[in-house]
């Protein structure tokens, strides 16, 4: 039995690098086109930082993409999920759908950055005159799809597949909206004939030339949590004559904290629960007769998420019944967890270590924000990574994070970013013929 379980193994090893090498011998010709249109990604990229628009209303922004998208010879259509745009490029031979994604909205940020691109959009937000800003880099994944739409198009012939490049809304989200962005997408049918979907993330405090990667739950699932706590108003100077919600709802945040430090099993996934906001009374000598807490909770999986849901609400439930109170406790879930495929992730390693070189491939801690991608994982495999954007030799620790006014993203990354995602497609093909 040995002397034959050495051939049966070498065989489809052989078989499988012989249709990846096919495809991998694009790479050359993918990394030539990618460093010759760094200059229009990058003028792209400032254009958008300096025109940014909100969620929805990325009217100026969907239209120069889907004319470059038609000056490439693709199917487009336009309005998906109200302001979408998806373009199809049909290559020469056939092959499965290969999907790439990029978001295309800005923030209600004041940009406080001294650029000859600086952003010069205002908009109202939640009834609030405000600065808007591609404070989370969307301005780069839009500039980069598009390069990576310009590299393969110029190659179309020689791709065994096809590929469908997805410019997404709303991915912050939409206020007052129930659906917006990726799911909205996703229940248009703009994933029923994909095969697997790649995404990229700018990243501020990575360094420039680096990937990161992360194999199954990658980021957070998101929620937003409300209690209202419902006490009896009196006057401050006899506080007994009233069931007070001020220090009620002070003992359920403190009470939150548990969950955390005694119910959730940190050696495996991290958890947030977090309030952000507290609103009661209106005066200094009245005892309110309510007090409502709003927050964000943040879970990896299914199971821990219930788990985490579930103690928010005994705990606020119970203490505020201890008090003579009453919670109202809702959940409204967000986004689920975005997890990569296990087997497409390992499949792209090889591919990662291509573009960036091994040493700049870097595996990921859990990341506690949130991301929409997830919707589109949800309905087919899909692989979503990091791209370094801190300047070189920068202090992630000091450096702008994202959603901030300071938030700056150096563009030296940029030309890495095409090269990758053309990658992905040309040996997603090679691996599925």
């Amino acid at each position: 039995m040995k002397k034959f379980l050495l051939p049966l193994i070498l065989v489809p090893m052989i078989i499988g690098s012989g249709t990846l090498m096919a495809q991998s011998s694009l790479r050359p010709t993918i990394d030539t086109k990618a460093k010759a249109i760094e200059s229009k990604v990058i003028e792209w990229r400032r254009d958008f930082h300096m025109h940014p628009e909100l969620g929805n209303e990325e009217t100026r922004t969907a239209k120069i993409v889907a004319d470059h998208l038609r000056s490439l010879g693709m199917d487009v259509t336009e309005n998906v999920a109200v302001t979408g745009v998806v373009g199809v490029l049909k290559g020469g031979k056939p092959g499965p759908m290969v999907a790439l994604r990029a978001d295309m909205d800005a923030l209600p940020v004041t940009e406080r950055n001294d650029l000859p691109f600086k952003s010069v959009n205002t908009a109202t937000y939640n009834g609030q005159e405000t600065g808007v800003m591609h404070a989370c880099g969307h301005d780069t994944h839009v500039a980069i799809l598009m390069g990576v739409a310009e590299v393969l198009a110029g190659m179309k012939n020689d791709l065994s597949g096809s590929v469908k490049f997805i410019f997404q809304p709303a991915e912050e989200g939409v206020d007052g909206d129930d659906i917006a962005g990726a799911e909205l997408m996703v229940k248009e049918g703009v994933m029923k004939d994909v095969d697997a979907v790649f995404g990229l993330h700018i990243a501020s405090q990575m360094e420039v030339g680096k990937i990161g990667y992360r194999s199954g739950p990658a980021m957070a699932a998101v929620d937003i949590l409300n209690i209202k706590v419902n006490g009896r108003q009196a006057h401050g100077a006899s506080p007994w004559s009233s069931v007070d919600p001020i220090v009620t709802s002070a003992q359920i945040v403190m009470g939150l904290q548990t969950i955390l430090s005694r119910n959730v099993n940190i050696t495996k996934d991290p958890a947030v629960v977090t309030i952000g906001a507290i609103h009661g009374g209106i005066r200094q000598n009245i005892i309110p007769e309510d007090v409502e807490m709003i927050g964000t909770i943040r879970t990896f999986g299914d199971e821990q998420q219930t788990l985490v849901h579930k103690r928010i609400n005994e705990i606020a439930t119970n203490i505020a019944k201890s008090a003579g109170a009453t919670a109202d406790v809702t959940i409204k879930k967000l986004y689920p967890s975005t997890v990569n495929n296990p087997e497409l992730t390992a499949e792209m390693i090889p591919t990662l270590k291509a573009a960036a070189g091994e040493a700049n491939v870097i595996y990921n801690d859990p990341v506690t924000g949130a991301e929409d991608f997830s919707f589109f994982q949800k309905e087919k495999p899909g692989l979503f990574i990091n791209l370094g954007g801190m300047k070189k030799g920068g202090d992630p620790v000091t450096t702008p994070s994202h959603h901030t006014p300071g938030f700056f993203i150096d563009e030296g990354g940029f030309t890495l970013g095409v090269r990758v995602m053309s990658y992905f497609v040309v040996d997603y093909m090679g691996m599925k013929k």
